[in-house]
């Protein structure tokens, strides 16, 4: 789990919300647009569907082991 994480944020690590990819997922999910995100609105994102964000990396580490 935290290595999708930390693949994610490559580059970006202190900022994630800097991210293009994470930005692009935020947006494609949540519909804000990826230019428009500021850091503010990057954590509220993460803390309001952090249930659904834990599944999702539950997913990704799954698929990585193949």
């Amino acid at each position: 789990m935290l290595l999708y994480l930390w693949k994610a944020s490559r580059g970006y690590r202190l900022a994630p919300w800097r991210s293009p990819y994470l930005r692009w997922r935020i947006e494609t999910y949540w519909g804000l647009p990826a230019e428009a995100m500021t850091g503010g609105d990057f954590w509220r994102f993460t803390w309001q569907h952090r249930a659904q964000l834990l599944r999702f990396l539950r997913w990704a580490e799954r698929m990585e082991k193949g």
